[in-house]
């Protein structure tokens, strides 16, 4: 996820301060990483910078002054950009598991147990996705949908390469 791109649209409702940017993308973003504050400030420099955003005030306090940040033409811009440019789907055309269970073959350890450890981390990942979707509002649904639909293709591909156990050792192993 762009970071940057995110606040950007943030903004685009009316100028924040950064405390107020990171409370609004945790709350619509960040249910499993919100954002650190050193993470808002040093994006808004950088967008400020770049001539993104703009400050729209200061606000002086019993702490740091606050800075209050509005998007500029070229920011909204920027978002519109980014928002009409498909993402590049991820192919996991070098994944750690593969990785793993070839070195177990050549290493002649049980690539088997491997993949069944691997199918049962998968299936208590989807019972607490599950879990939370079923308690979650429409958003938290779709995003435990998205994870959901990604570990059952992870599960059909542990269900494959056990299938052809035996035909992945003699390629590899010759």
């Amino acid at each position: 996820m762009s970071i940057g791109h995110t606040l950007l649209g943030l903004l685009e409702s009316g100028p924040r301060h950064g405390y107020d940017l990171k409370r609004a993308f945790d709350e619509t973003f960040g249910h499993d990483r919100p954002l650190h504050y050193g993470q808002v400030y040093s994006t808004m420099s950088r967008l400020l910078k770049h001539g993104l955003v703009e400050v729209d005030g200061i606000e002086a306090g019993g702490g740091p002054e606050r800075k209050r940040y509005a998007i500029t033409d070229a920011g909204i811009t920027d978002v519109e950009r980014w928002l009409a440019t498909p993402e590049k789907p991820e192919e996991y055309l070098q994944s750690t598991l593969y990785t793993k269970v070839v070195l177990a073959l050549l290493t002649h350890r049980d690539a088997a147990d491997i993949l069944d450890g691997q199918r049962a981390e998968h299936l208590r990942s989807m019972r607490i996705l599950t879990d939370r979707k079923r308690k979650g509002d429409l958003a938290d649904q779709l995003i435990c949908d998205h994870a959901l639909f990604h570990l059952e293709a992870d599960l059909r591909w542990l269900e494959l390469t056990a299938a052809r156990l035996d035909k992945l050792r003699a390629a590899v192993t010759r």
